[in-house]
This record gives structure tokens, C-alpha cells and sequence, in this order.
């Protein structure tokens, strides 16, 4: 009976042995084989990693230009008005547009009253001439008679004192007629110079102020294109640089810079670039155009414009890190230069910078570098991290 015992319990004392075996075997081929999911992992990670193509920011001789957009507006705007008050217009000869001629009347006041004025005057006047032509024709009879002792010397002097005081009355009458006169031409509204009626403020019929303005004149037609600038860009600019302006047509206007002002505004520490349009074409008054400034050649960093993405309103170029990641940085973005763009500031000499694929991109993404002809992204686009 005790043999049975020993027998039938003898595979259980050897149960805990045989378990133990069995897991120390599971955990060594574990061990064996744990290498082959992190490489399935790495290989999933490389794949799915962006698909870009890259470009060494690159230092060349440009164009320098500066892009800045600013009014149109006249050279010399003239304010014209009247020198008479309450005065009625009696007609209105020009209108808004009309080009006119140094000393054509453009309108007219009423000049009844200022007619009657200047007759009395020129009546006065010719009253004054013909008393001093008699007392000229006095004195010259009594010193004709003088010489045979007719009349006295005394009676001379009183003539001879009366020519000289018809005389100056005649002088004080020229001067009446003359003021008068004037005041009638001030009737009449001449323009001053060469140019272009800008604006009319005044209409028939209605009775004015001196000094009031009535009309306006740009002087010989010219007009000009006006900028702000910063300080740092206003220092780039000269006298003499070429302009060229992009009407709302898409024409080209040309330009030249007249002046730059010698300082900048303490408040907005801008200034203020001046440039003559010879033929402005249709440009009006008021229009505000972008202008492109050419301030020479030089040397500057340029990149594809395909590689320049918008991110928050600003210009944005991302650059390939040693670990295969991107990093975003802020540039300022100067003139264009056939597909070039000018890097103002805000990259590294040299960068390694994401041309295509750079619009799927976000800071920090792994990327993995292609040759350009290869460059498909790993990811569908419905996947691809929006633009920022």
C-alpha cells in the first residue's frame, strides 16, 4: 500500500520543476526575438516621416529693391479764391478735369458796381488832365508876358504854383483810377499757372467770402508718388533711384526719386521718400499703389519662393535639424527676384531649408530628405499638419 503511495505522487513532486522550466524557456525566447518589433517600429517611424526636398540658402549678387505702397498725389496743389467779398458769380467757366492756360479766366463775379467805380475814376482822372493842361497853358502865356514886364513876377509864381498843384492832382486821380481798376480785375478769377482743375467748391449764382477757396489747381499737371518709410530702409533710398509703380490695371508707371527727407518722425520713426511720375498716365490724385524702389545691386541671401510658407501672417521657412527634424523660424522677406526671394534677416548662413512639402509641415515634424524628383509626402494630405 505504501508502495502505491510513493508511486502515484511522484509526478507531483516533480510538477513545480517541470513549470519552472517552462517559463525560464518562453522568457529566453522572448529575449531572443524582442528585437525584431523595434526594428518593425524604427522602419514604421521612417516611413511615415515626411518626404521633403531641401536647398542651402545661397548668397548672390541681386537687384536691391524695397517694396513699400503709398498715395498719388499732385506736386503743387494750388488753392484759388477770390480777393472780393459778397460778390455774386455770374458764371463758372471750368469744370473738374479741364486743363487750362496760365491767365484764363475761370470765373467771374458780378462787376456792375465795380464798371460804374471805375468810370467816375476815369472821368476823374481826364477832369484832373484837362485842369493841368490849362494851368500849364496859363503859366506859359504869363512867362511870355513876364519877359516884356506885362505881368508881375509874383503873378509867375502863383501860376507856376498852380501847374504844379493840377499836376499832382492829376498824379492822386491816376492812382484813384488805378486801384479801382485792380479791384475790377479781381472780378475775374485767372489762373495762375499751366495745370488741371482738381476740385470746385463753388457753383453759379452763389455769393462768396475773400479768401474763401473756390477752386484748385494742380500746377502743370505733375504729379508725384509718396512712401513711408522706416529709418532703416529711408537710409537705403538716394535722389536719382527708379521707381516703378503697379497701376490697378496692371500697367507699369516709372518714376524717379526727387528727395528723401533728411530726417525721420519722432513719433512714427518713419520718413518720407518723394518721386516725380513724368507720364502718370491714368493715375488720379489719391490712388494708393504698391511701388517697387530700386537701390541698387548686392549681396543677399536668397531662397526658392516655393519654400517661404505664410504662418501666422508671417513669412516662414523651416530648416532641417541634425536629427532629421524641422524647425520653424520667422524670416523678413525682401524683393522678389524671378523665383528668388530675398532673405532680409532671420536665417542662418548656410541652413538647410524645406522647399517642397514646407506647406504640410509644423515645428518639430520629422522629415526625411528626398531628391527633388522623388519628394512625394509619406502622409495623405488629409493628414498633413494644416498651415499656421
Amino acid at each position: 500500500m505504501a508502495a502505491t503511495i510513493l508511486a502515484s505522487d511522484a509526478p507531483r513532486a516533480h510538477a513545480p520543476v517541470r513549470f519552472l522550466a517552462l517559463v525560464l524557456a518562453c522568457a529566453l525566447l522572448a529575449a531572443c526575438g524582442g528585437d525584431e518589433p523595434a526594428a518593425d517600429g524604427d522602419a514604421a517611424a521612417a516611413v511615415s516621416a515626411m518626404a521633403v526636398t531641401t536647398v542651402r540658402a545661397q548668397t548672390r549678387e541681386v537687384a536691391r529693391t524695397i517694396t513699400v505702397s503709398g498715395p498719388v498725389a499732385a506736386v503743387e496743389e494750388m488753392q484759388l479764391g477770390v480777393e472780393l467779398s459778397g460778390q455774386r458769380v455770374t458764371s463758372l467757366d471750368v469744370d473738374v478735369g479741364e486743363t487750362v492756360r496760365r491767365g484764363q479766366v475761370l470765373l467771374t463775379l458780378d462787376h456792375r458796381l465795380l464798371d460804374a467805380d471805375l468810370a467816375q475814376a476815369n472821368a476823374a482822372l481826364r477832369e484832373a488832365e484837362a485842369s493841368a493842361a490849362l494851368a500849364r497853358s496859363n503859366l506859359a502865356r504869363a512867362e511870355r508876358l513876364a519877359q516884356g514886364q506885362f505881368v508881375s513876377a509874383s503873378q509867375v509864381d502863383e501860376l507856376r504854383a498852380a501847374r504844379t498843384q493840377a499836376d499832382a492832382r492829376v498824379g492822386t486821380a491816376r492812382a484813384s483810377r488805378d486801384a479801382v481798376a485792380l479791384r475790377r480785375s479781381f472780378a475775374e478769377l485767372r489762373a495762375p499757372a499751366d495745370g488741371i482743375i482738381s476740385r470746385r467748391l463753388v457753383q453759379p449764382g452763389q455769393v462768396v467770402a475773400a479768401g474763401s477757396e473756390l477752386l484748385r489747381l494742380i500746377k502743370d499737371g505733375r504729379l508725384e508718388w509718396r512712401a513711408e518709410l522706416a529709418a532703416e530702409q529711408l537710409a537705403a533710398v538716394s535722389p536719382g533711384d527708379v521707381i516703378a509703380l503697379t497701376a490697378r490695371d496692371g500697367t507699369t508707371v516709372d518714376g524717379r526719386v526727387r528727395a528723401v527727407t533728411p530726417g525721420v518722425d519722432s513719433a512714427t520713426r518713419t520718413g518720407t521718400v518723394y518721386a516725380d511720375l513724368p507720364q502718370p498716365g491714368a493715375l488720379q490724385p489719391g490712388t494708393y499703389l504698391e511701388g517697387r524702389i530700386s537701390t541698387g545691386r548686392g549681396p543677399a541671401t536668397v531662397l526658392p519662393a516655393a519654400a517661404v510658407v505664410l504662418r501666422d501672417g508671417f513669412a516662414t521657412v523651416f530648416t532641417v535639424e541634425a536629427n532629421n527634424t524641422v524647425k520653424q523660424r520667422r524670416i523678413v522677406a525682401g524683393s522678389r527676384d524671378g523665383d528668388q526671394v530675398v532673405v532680409a534677416s532671420g536665417l542662418p548662413a548656410g541652413a538647410r531649408v524645406v522647399v517642397d512639402g514646407a506647406g504640410f509641415l509644423a515645428d518639430g515634424d520629422a522629415v526625411r530628405v528626398v531628391e527633388a524628383t522623388a519628394a512625394t509626402p509619406a502622409r495623405p494630405a488629409a493628414d498633413a499638419a494644416p498651415a499656421r
